[in-house]
């Protein structure tokens, strides 16, 4: 099979027998894929800085059709994250779209929308917007994989969601004041507001509001365990990204 190029995203790397790299990668053309990295960990490798965490590279590779992992010939750096790593919040932000994108997302399935997805949002973290940024990436996580439950319905009545929502681990979607149970986690309605804002608007063309740690948290556990229920396991990045 002749070599292919695709635009990329680095997700994951693993260490592979004596100086190579398993890389788990995010195309533009041909969804998350993983390959093998000859000779990438030694020290005068020709992939250079290009096989780090969500660096935006040109991959250069070919797959035989009997094997699951391709063959990675070379990649060209695009762009580095190294800038963002500077400020913690941040970088926490990086390690956490690095693991849902490689949670979440199937095998060799396109998604342009995802990988624009991923692109608009590293792009908006330049600008020091961490946690807008981070929550406009969950909601449009969910969103892509069908895990977005309706927010302004009641999962247990079907009444319209007037004020604060509840919701919890064993449901997927929200519940009315009356329908909640002891032990359930409270969604603001101003953070329901919030998600309709990032569903419908660009995010470098979201409404001015001043973002903090604190804007929004019920929104961002909420989605996390979405997607935890999803992948039936604990996201490791999340806790520490909220405790950034």
């Amino acid at each position: 099979m002749p070599a292919r190029v695709s635009e990329a995203f680095v997700l994951q790397t693993w260490p592979f027998k004596e100086g190579d790299l398993i890389v788990s990668f995010l195309t533009r053309d041909f969804g998350k894929l993983r390959g093998v990295a000859r000779r990438a960990r030694r020290p005068k490798s020709g992939f250079g800085s290009g096989l780090e965490r969500l660096s935006h590279i040109r991959m250069s590779y070919f797959q035989r059709e009997t094997r699951e992992l391709v063959n990675i010939d070379s990649c060209e750096l695009i762009h580095s994250q190294f800038a963002i790593l500077n400020d913690f919040a941040s970088a926490c932000t990086l390690d956490f779209i690095a693991e849902v994108s490689e949670q979440l997302l199937p095998a060799a399935e396109p998604s342009e929308k995802y990988f624009r997805l991923v692109t608009a949002v590293l792009d908006h973290l330049k600008g020091g917007h961490a946690w807008q940024a981070v929550t406009y990436f969950s909601v449009w996580a969910v969103r892509l994989a069908g895990l977005l439950p309706e927010l302004h319905v009641c999962l247990n009545c079907g009444l319209h969601l007037e004020h604060n929502a509840f919701f919890s681990r064993h449901t997927s979607g929200l519940h009315c004041h009356n329908c909640h149970s002891r032990g359930m986690w409270e969604l603001s309605a101003d953070s329901r507001a919030i998600a309709e804002e990032i569903l419908h608007t660009p995010i470098a063309q979201l409404p001015e509001r001043k973002w903090t740690q604190h804007t929004a948290a019920d929104l961002r556990r909420f989605l996390a365990q979405q997607m935890e229920s999803q992948i039936e396991r604990k996201l490791i990045t999340f806790p520490v990204l909220e405790a950034a």
